[in-house]
C-alpha cells in the first residue's frame, strides 16, 4: 500500500484523537475507542455553522441527523436535502460525505423519515496476493424513523439503522466487512414564551442515538462499540422585528460507551490485556451505556470531561437570507477537536442552498478548513411553481 494510502487509512482511526502529546498521568489523553466513527460526522451545513448543533433547533430536511422528533414541526408537507462534504482536504484529495435525508408528514401530527449516509475513503492500493490493485473503502448507513406529536408542545421519534462498513485493503480470508443494526430515541418539546414584549420561541431537544449491536470484522474474535451518543441541547429563537429574527442554540453531548482501560503502574502486560478483555471487549453494548457513566479512570473529572459541547448563533432576514456562526469544544484529553465554524444560507420557495466552514483553533487539526454543501428542496413550494 502507499504511503499516502496508508496515511489515509490511519487518519479516518484517529481523526477524533488528534491534538497534544504530552500529559501529567492524573490528566492523560484517553480518548474513547469506538468503530464506524464517520456516523459522528455532521452532514448538514446548517447545524455545521452553528458549531454542530441541532438537538433542539429550528425543524429543517436534516434533522433526522440531530433530532427526528422535530418534524411533526415542520410547516412543509415534505422535503429532501442532499448534503455534501470534502473531507479532510488538507491531507488528502478523495475522501468525502454524501448525506441524502427526506420526510414526510402524515396529516398534522406525525411524520416519517429517512436518510441515506455514504463516507467514502477514496482509492487505495492493495498490498500481500493482490498488491498493485486498487479499492474504494467506505463506510454507510441508511435509517428510516417516525416521528409523533403527543401535544401541540411535544413530540417523540423513535430511528432504526442499519450501518456498514467495509475499509477492507487486502484480499485474504482474514479480513471482511462488519455490519450493526441500530435504534434511536428522541424527544423534542416547542413552546412560546414572552420575553420583554416579544414572543420568543423555545426548543428542547434530546437525542440518543446507535442504540444497537456491536460490530465485528473478520480476522478479529472481539467486537467494537459504535458510537452510541446522548444529545441534549436548547435553543432560543427571538424575533427583532417583522423581516429579522435571531437564534441562539447550545448542544451538549456524550458517547456512551466505556473508557478503554489505562495500564497501571506495575500492572503486567499479562493482566492489563485480560483486564481490557474483562471491562471492555466483553462488555455489551447496552451494559456499556451504564457503565459509560462511571468507569473513567480519571474519575468525575475524566466523565465532565467525556462531553462535548457546541454553541451556535443564526440570524435571518425575511425567510431568505441566513448567517450562522458557532463554536463546538471537546477536551484535550478526548480528541482536542476545538473549532469555530461560520455559514450562510440563501432560501427561495422550493430550495435553499447553505454552506458551513470550519476554522480549528488545536494545532494539527485535521478538521480545518473543511467546507459543508446542502441542497434541500421544499415540496409545497415546488407543487406551487408547477401549479403556476
Amino acid at each position: 500500500m502507499k504511503t499516502r494510502q496508508r496515511i489515509l487509512l490511519t487518519v479516518l482511526s484517529v481523526v477524533f484523537s488528534l491534538g497534544i502529546c504530552a500529559q501529567e498521568k492524573t490528566d492523560i489523553f484517553n480518548p474513547e475507542h469506538n468503530s464506524v466513527t464517520s456516523q459522528t460526522i455532521a452532514p448538514d451545513a446548517r447545524a455545521a455553522g452553528m458549531g454542530d448543533v441541532g438537538a433542539a433547533t429550528d425543524p429543517d430536511v436534516v434533522s433526522q441527523y440531530w433530532n427526528p422528533a422535530k418534524y411533526p414541526f415542520c410547516i412543509s408537507r415534505a422535503g429532501v436535502a442532499l448534503n455534501y462534504t470534502p473531507w479532510l482536504r488538507q491531507l488528502v484529495n478523495d475522501m468525502d460525505l454524501a448525506y441524502l435525508a427526506g420526510y414526510y408528514r402524515i396529516g398534522d401530527y406525525s411524520a416519517v423519515s429517512a436518510s441515506l449516509r455514504y463516507f467514502s475513503l477514496g482509492e487505495v492500493s492493495t498490498t500481500g496476493e493482490a498488491a498493485g490493485m486498487t479499492i474504494n473503502p467506505y463506510e454507510m448507513s441508511i435509517d428510516v424513523a417516525y416521528s409523533l406529536m403527543l401535544s401541540e408542545k411535544f413530540s417523540i421519534a423513535a430511528a432504526v439503522r442499519w450501518i456498514y462498513s467495509d475499509l477492507t485493503y487486502d484480499y485474504t480470508d482474514d479480513t471482511s466487512p462488519g455490519s450493526a443494526f441500530a435504534a434511536d430515541i428522541a424527544l423534542y418539546y416547542q413552546n412560546y414564551i414572552m420575553i420583554g414584549a416579544r414572543e420568543c420561541q423555545l426548543g428542547l431537544g434530546l437525542n440518543i442515538s446507535n442504540i444497537g449491536s456491536k460490530i465485528t470484522f473478520g480476522g478479529d474474535d472481539n467486537s467494537e462499540f459504535i458510537p452510541t451518543n446522548m444529545r441534549l441541547g436548547a435553543s432560543l429563537m427571538v424575533p427583532i422585528d417583522e423581516y429579522n429574527r435571531f437564534t441562539i442554540a447550545a448542544d451538549a453531548n456524550k458517547l456512551l460507551i466505556p473508557t478503554y482501560p489505562l495500564q497501571e503502574d506495575g500492572e503486567s502486560t499479562e493482566d492489563y490485556q485480560q483486564r481490557v478483555q474483562t471491562d471492555y471487549y466483553d462488555v455489551s453494548s447496552i451494559a456499556g451505556i451504564f457503565k459509560s457513566f462511571g468507569d473513567a479512570p480519571g474519575g468525575f473529572k475524566e466523565e465532565l470531561q467525556e462531553i462535548r459541547w457546541s454553541l451556535g448563533a443564526e440570524y435571518v432576514y425575511n425567510d431568505k437570507f441566513s448567517l450562522r456562526a458557532g463554536y463546538h469544544h471537546e477536551s484535550e484529553n478526548k480528541g482536542n477537536r476545538k473549532y469555530f465554524t461560520f455559514g450562510a444560507g440563501f432560501r427561495m420557495s422550493a430550495f435553499s442552498l447553505d454552506c458551513g466552514y470550519v476554522w480549528a483553533t488545536a494545532k494539527s487539526n485535521p478538521l480545518d478548513q473543511t467546507l459543508r454543501f446542502t441542497l434541500s428542496f421544499d415540496m409545497d413550494g415546488i407543487k406551487d411553481l408547477f401549479r403556476r
